[in-house]
C-alpha cells in the first residue's frame, strides 16, 4: 500500500482526537474524556510549538474504480531542548494506525518521514518515544525501524484527572 503523509490541520481535529481515545483504551486501558481530548488536539494544531500532527494516508477504491485518498494512521511530535546536547529532542507521541491498516508500513511511513524532518531541521538531536513497558508488540516494532532502549523510567506526578 502506497502511504502519503502530511500534516494535520484542524479539520482533522475529531478523528485525531477519536485515535487518541482508541489508543489510550487499547494500550493503556484509560478512558478518556473527548471533550478535553478535542480540546488538546486543537490547541496542538494550532501551536505548532506545542506539537506538530501528521496523517498518514492510505488508498481505497470505492464503486470499483473510484481511488480515495483516506487517514490512516497518525503521530504526533513534541519537543524537549537538552541543555547537555544543545539542541532538541523530538518525542514521538500519539501514534495510532487504524486497526484495518495495521502490519501494512502506515507506522513505518511515518516514523521514516519525521526521521528524514528530523535529520534535515539544525538542532534537532534525535527522536525519542515512551512505549508502555508491557507492550512487546510496539517495542519490536520500533526496535525494527532503528530505535533502541534509552534506559530510562519515566516517573510522574499528575495533577487533576
Amino acid at each position: 500500500m502506497q502511504t502519503d503523509i502530511r500534516d494535520a490541520m484542524p479539520g482533522d481535529a475529531d478523528l485525531l482526537a477519536q485515535w487518541a481515545a482508541a489508543m489510550a483504551l487499547e494500550t493503556e486501558c484509560k478512558v478518556l474524556a473527548p471533550a478535553t481530548i478535542l480540546a488538546g488536539v486543537h490547541a496542538g494544531i494550532a501551536d505548532p510549538a506545542r506539537a506538530r500532527y501528521f496523517i498518514a494516508t492510505g488508498s481505497a477504491v470505492f464503486s470499483g474504480s473510484e481511488v480515495v485518498r483516506l487517514p490512516v494512521g497518525t503521530l504526533m511530535l513534541t519537543r524537549e531542548w537538552s541543555d547537555w546536547r544543545n539542541g532538541d529532542w523530538w518525542w514521538i507521541q500519539s501514534v495510532y494506525v487504524d486497526p484495518g491498516y495495521r502490519r501494512r508500513g502506515v507506522l513505518s511511513a511515518l516514523y521514516r518521514h519525521v526521521e528524514k524532518l528530523a535529520r534535515k531541521t539544525e538542532g534537532v538531536i534525535g527522536l525519542r518515544l515512551y512505549v508502555e513497558r508491557d507492550n512487546a508488540i510496539a517495542q519490536r516494532t520500533y526496535a525494527a525501524l532503528g530505535m533502541a532502549d534509552a534506559g530510562y523510567l519515566i516517573y510522574e506526578a499528575g495533577f487533576g484527572d
